[in-house]
């Protein structure tokens, strides 16, 4: 009975942990991107937001 609330004795099933490394390897890799995408959107924000400042125009004084 114990046995069938706690699982076999032997350890942890193998397929089990396989499955466990994998997805955190899954996990550090989504992490990785996700990374990489945020440092390519805060670059691109800074060069739009550059190109904003330099294309503002200043209007010539009106001759009278």
């Amino acid at each position: 009975m114990a046995k069938a609330l706690f699982g076999h004795v032997g350890g942890p099933d193998p397929r089990m942990l396989n499955e466990m490394r994998r997805m955190q390897r899954r996990i550090d890799e989504l992490e990785a991107e996700l990374l990489r995408v945020r440092a390519e959107n805060d670059a691109l924000a800074a060069e739009l937001n550059r190109d904003e400042l330099l294309t503002v125009s200043l209007q010539e004084p009106a001759l009278t």
